[in-house]
């Protein structure tokens, strides 16, 4: 019996990269995990993976997983899935709002002048997703008087990073789980925000693969890389900390939590912050 065993999970944006890696980590001590992702047909997305695989992973790894199809930019569909959630389980304790619309040209040069309006779709689809999935998830976490709500986020929250919709989406997410976090305290539910700095996604490998100039910048340096189920093996410990409600509303730097916990990569290494290079969170607990 892991210490997750009975506990029960949303991930959001799961088919592969970080949600995928989230869904492993919990998994590994038991979590019944919801894996969510719009792919569920192998080759139908430029990169690897469905959501059916990730969940078929979640069950090798020692957990249950659930794949549920899901756009996240379409209300009835995430309305559905904590209904389902609902139904199936009659509890939640952790969402990890991590699904996030990244424009194929991210990280291309050039102004937000010279870049197409689509790109606000990261507001969409990164924002206002998380928040109608946290309006979901507090409402089956508030009567249970339990529950943890995770926004992926990174430094560039207040460093410019790739473009000025990404970066006005993780200032925004921290935000939101701050203010979230004063609303749920006195309920039991606890919200954050993690900071996670380059993460061995398949896009990132691609990227590199394809811009070798990239690992010479800070932000995309593989030296201080971390793999994809880092940012989960911090979410868990985190979770079973007795005292998670004196953590709530803060942005915290994911490595440094690690420390906090103790928390090891699934290589054994302890990654370094990038507080002195990248900047400080602005959000303690509430």
């Amino acid at each position: 019996m892991g210490a997750l065993s009975g506990k029960v999970a949303v991930v959001t944006g799961a088919s592969r990269g970080i949600g995928k890696g989230i869904a492993l980590a919990l998994a590994e001590e038991g979590a019944t995990v919801y894996v969510t992702g719009r792919t569920v047909t192998p080759g139908s997305y430029p990169l690897p993976g469905t959501v059916g695989e990730t969940a078929a992973e979640v069950d090798a790894r020692g957990g249950k997983g659930i794949a549920v199809q899901v756009d996240h930019g379409n209300d009835d569909q995430v309305a559905a899935l904590f209904d389902q959630v609902k139904r199936e389980q009659g509890r939640l304790d952790i969402l990890v709002n991590n699904a996030f619309s990244l424009p194929e040209d991210l990280t291309d040069p050039g102004g937000f002048w010279e870049k197409p309006l689509s790109n606000w779709e990261m507001i969409d689809v990164g924002v206002r997703s998380s928040f109608v999935a946290a309006h979901h998830a507090a409402q089956i976490m508030v009567p249970q008087k339990s529950g943890l709500i995770v926004q992926t986020s990174g430094y560039v929250g207040i460093t410019y990073t790739y473009g000025v919709v990404f970066g006005a989406c993780k200032a925004a997410g921290d935000r939101m789980a701050r203010d979230m976090a004063i609303e749920l305290k006195p309920h039991g539910v606890a919200s954050v925000s993690l900071w996670l700095g380059l993460t061995f996604t398949e896009r990132a490998h691609r990227n590199l693969e394809a811009n070798p100039a990239m690992k010479q910048l800070t932000v995309t340096d593989p030296n201080v890389g971390t793999s994809v189920e880092f940012p989960g093996r911090v979410i868990r410990a985190l979770y079973k900390d007795p005292d998670l409600m004196k953590r709530t509303g803060a942005t915290y730097i994911c490595t440094e939590l690690a420390l906090d916990y103790g928390v090891t990569d699934i290589n054994g290494n302890q990654p370094p912050s990038l507080r002195d290079k990248r900047g400080s969170p602005i959000y303690g607990p509430v």
